[in-house]
């Protein structure tokens, strides 16, 4: 989990103390846990967890955002209320270690059925359209090579629960070069995160349209 250094995340300790946790402060890099700069929205203490515990993960990782509940800013959070405690104590953990990979928010929109389309957007002059830059931000992380998706799909918004095996498909050294590249790109902090935001899925052994 990442946080701003004023939000409030206590509950995840009164409320989920069955759940070891690791909350990343990433606008302080005094913190006791923190992110080398705020860049890069969730994807930044997502990916530096992932690369600081490779060789020790727990068997089940939830990544989720900072607030617990209510509207607006939990408004994406499928449970009652909106509540995030609600959703991680009813998580099916069975069900994680099967399927390797589950997004938190079941709902369809925002990010289905075809959310990004490869050429739909090619000729956009804005600089934060997420199709527009997808393509280049897919070949920086995948390699020249690796083909573009016509269409990429998955519910928004990069909460979701992976196993241990899921995680481990792939070295450490690519986890490693995703935080990199989030670092160095020169695609601002909410476009570099939305990349991430519709890739996670694939990352973690999905297809595209998820």
């Amino acid at each position: 989990m990442g946080k701003l250094q004023h939000e409030d995340t206590s509950w995840v300790q009164e409320y989920l103390p069955d759940w070891q946790n690791a909350i990343y402060t990433v606008d302080n890099t005094s913190a006791t846990l923190s992110t080398p700069r705020n860049k890069g929205r969730k994807a930044n203490p997502y990916l530096l967890y992932i690369s600081q515990h490779y060789h020790d993960p727990p068997s089940v990782i939830a990544f989720l955002h900072s607030h617990r509940a209510g509207f607006p800013g939990g408004w994406h959070t499928d449970a009652p209320g909106v509540d995030n405690v609600i959703a991680i104590k009813t998580l099916n953990l069975d069900f994680v270690q099967r399927n390797g990979y589950v997004n938190m928010r079941c709902q369809w929109e925002p990010g289905c059925p075809d959310w990004v389309q490869r050429l739909r957007s090619a000729d956009s002059d804005d600089p934060e359209n997420l199709e527009r830059h997808m393509p280049e931000g897919w070949r920086e992380l995948f390699g020249e090579s690796s083909e573009v998706p016509d269409v990429i799909a998955t519910p928004c918004c990069a909460q979701f629960a992976v196993s241990r095996e899921q995680v481990l498909e792939r070295p450490l050294e690519e986890y490693e070069w995703y935080h990199k590249w989030l670092m160095d790109t020169d695609m601002s902090d909410g476009l570099s995160g939305r990349i991430f935001e519709y890739l996670w899925h694939i990352i973690f052994g999905k297809d595209p349209v998820y």
